[in-house]
């Protein structure tokens, strides 16, 4: 079955195209400024163009959204180029994983499931590095044991650039060093590094907590500045999200 997976998040609406479990491409549109549902469809068009995806091949679209205004533009302009209703999931969509919150957002679900399905038979950490950075905890059986909320990166940075008359905008890499003589690098060590122990820290503390060495997945936009400097961080993967809302919605 061929399908597309939409993540509407609050700063980029990622794709997936997925032929059966696997997802073969993937691309990001920026979720500012809010469009109509008009300007969506010929940004999506434009998009399977780009990447040779023919509308009425498509079986499925499946949709899981954390920005509720912005839900029904996307809706409508996948209705317009389909033809066909796409599945929504979110939270209550049933699966064996067991959310015990009803305040869960549909990444944070999204996000436990993908690792219960991925990576069964041990306790799971998944950081989503997004516009928040979230923590989840979830245990072999697919109850979940908790989720932790904290200030996203770009998000900070972005914060400490507006707030600041002379510091500038800077590329978010690893710095040479951990302490800096000029402002980009001692800004890309704040950024890099106090992060990486806030990620680290988390691990120790949930770890701690449920007794156990939990296996850590990473995803989300910066996901990938942050593995190659902790071996705290097990796996790497930009798709978790999309994977967990494929997973929800595929039987649907």
């Amino acid at each position: 079955m061929t399908s597309i997976v939409i993540n509407i998040g609050n700063t980029n609406i990622r794709f997936g195209l997925f032929d059966d479990d696997n997802c073969d491409i993937s691309w990001i549109m920026n979720t500012k400024p809010y469009r109509t549902s008009d300007e969506l469809q010929m940004q999506f068009m434009m998009m399977y163009q780009t990447h040779k995806i023919e509308a009425e091949q498509i079986e499925k679209i499946i949709i899981g959204s954390v920005v509720p205004q912005l839900t029904h533009d996307v809706v409508r302009a996948i209705e317009k180029i389909h033809g066909k209703k796409p599945v929504i999931v979110d939270r209550t969509t049933p699966s064996d994983v067991q959310p015990k919150s009803k305040q869960m957002g549909t990444d944070i679900y999204a996000n436990l499931v993908a690792a219960h399905y991925l990576y069964p038979g041990k306790k799971k950490i998944i950081f989503d590095f997004g516009t928040a950075l979230t923590a989840s905890c979830i245990d072999e059986n697919g109850e979940t044991i908790g989720v932790i909320i904290a200030p996203g990166i770009i998000t900070s940075l972005n914060s400490l650039i507006h707030d600041t008359a002379q510091l500038p905008e800077i590329e978010l890499v690893k710095p040479k060093s951990v302490l800096g003589l000029d402002t980009v690098s001692c800004m890309q060590s704040g950024m890099v590094y106090g992060f990486l122990g806030m990620v680290e820290g988390f691990v120790d503390r949930i770890n701690d907590e449920v007794q156990d060495d939990c296996f850590v997945v990473a995803t989300g936009g910066v996901s990938h500045v942050y593995k190659p400097l902790t071996d705290k961080i097990h796996v790497a993967d930009r798709l978790h999200t999309l994977k967990g809302l494929y997973f929800l919605g595929k039987d649907l």
